[in-house]
This record gives structure tokens, C-alpha cells and sequence, in this order.
């Protein structure tokens, strides 16, 4: 059960294998409330390993914010990521 002082109220992590090249890369995605009340959506990706690039985009609601998480997942598991 998520702890309800906890900012993040949702987050996946998508893993694509790469054998041919031998590494691995992640995509994460994660709506958060900041410490000013904004809804952020968080996506981080790279390389399993490092520390990868991170983006945010500020939303007005939690249902806004949660519709985009679902278009990121679904365009990069187009892409070949994968939920370990």
C-alpha cells in the first residue's frame, strides 16, 4: 500500500534489451505532486547504469498528467520496452 504522506502516485520503469550490443536501456515515467501543489510528469531514460536524462512536464490535474503517462508507455512499448 503507498504511503499516503508520499509524493509519487505513480511510476513504471519499461526495460528494452539490447544482447547485440550487450546493455540494457530504461524509460521511467512518474507522476508526482512537487512541493507547491503542481502535478509533474516525470520521465527519465538511459542506459541501465547511468544516471540517464530526465524531463518534466507540468500538468493541472492528476487525470491530465496520468493520460500522458499512458501515451509515453504505450509509444515505447511500440518502441520494444518491456516491464521486466
Amino acid at each position: 500500500m503507498p504511503d499516503a504522506r508520499s509524493p509519487i502516485k505513480h511510476h513504471l520503469v519499461l526495460y528494452r534489451r539490447e544482447p547485440e550490443q550487450g546493455r540494457t536501456r530504461f524509460f521511467s515515467l512518474m507522476i508526482e505532486r512537487d512541493l507547491f501543489g503542481p502535478i509533474r510528469l516525470v520521465r527519465n531514460e538511459g542506459f541501465v547504469g547511468s544516471k540517464g536524462q530526465e524531463k518534466v512536464e507540468n500538468f493541472s490535474s492528476e487525470s491530465q498528467a496520468l493520460d500522458a503517462l499512458e501515451g509515453w508507455a504505450r509509444a515505447q512499448r511500440h518502441k520494444g520496452y518491456t516491464d521486466l
